[in-house]
């Protein structure tokens, strides 16, 4: 059995925010009405978030991509009280839309909030309807949404597996954030599979993980910049 993790390699990253707008146009996530963005009410699924190191001389500032996490111990799930958010045999935390009730007990457990709640109904101009996802569901008002690792990526990719009889190869399912770095610095794959890159990079002596004294075991891994 898999288990999907990502590599953000902070040596790499830009903050082109490429890896941003990808999120939005793939998962057909709505810009918020005027004014909703003052009383913080965007909806962005991956953010940039700055971290800050203590070199031996200086400061230094730089810019991390942050999405949800996909943690292993997610206290999100803990908290649903009608599962809807689950966590897969592959590690995904998924968000079941038609489920969810709004109450926004995930929201609050969840550390890294990376979780958004759909204030108002979304709405697109009437040019833009022609470029949404048919893959992708349309988050109605009241429900909370957040980054499934592009899941619906991997439903095809298992599909066009199955069609053309042979195994699911780790390079078949990519998520946008990681199809559009230019910098190549997000890496997507099996952290099972002990000769896939992702799986390498995990154990880079520059990996960490946010927050990891919280124990919820995150799938995301960062490489520290080098000195």
């Amino acid at each position: 059995m898999s288990r999907w993790g990502m590599i953000i390699d902070l040596d790499k990253c830009t903050a082109c925010q490429a890896c941003v707008v990808a999120c939005k146009v793939e998962n057909n996530i709505p810009s918020p009405p005027e004014g909703e963005a003052l009383k913080n009410r965007t909806i962005s699924w991956m953010k940039l978030i700055p971290l800050r190191s203590e070199g031996s001389e200086s400061e230094r500032t730089t810019y991390a991509p942050v999405a949800c996490q996909h943690c292993d111990n997610p206290p999100c799930i803990k908290v649903c009280p009608v599962d809807a958010t689950n966590i897969s045999d592959e590690g995904i935390v998924r968000q079941v839309y038609s489920r969810c009730i709004g109450c926004r007990y995930c929201t609050n457990a969840c550390p890294y909030t990376v979780r958004y709640f759909n204030w108002s109904a979304p709405q697109w101009p009437e040019e833009s309807k022609s470029y949404l996802n048919p893959d992708v569901s349309l988050r109605p008002k009241g429900v909370v949404e957040k980054c499934t690792f592009c899941n619906h990526r991997l439903q095809k990719a298992k599909e066009i597996a199955r069609l053309e009889e042979r195994e699911l190869h780790s390079s078949d399912y990519v998520p946008a954030c990681v199809e559009i770095c230019p910098a190549d610095a997000l890496v997507f794959g099996d952290l099972e599979d002990s000769a896939s890159e992702v799986s390498q990079l995990a154990r880079s002596p520059r990996a960490f993980r946010l927050q990891e004294d919280l124990g919820t075991e995150p799938k995301v891994i960062y490489l520290s910049q080098g000195e």
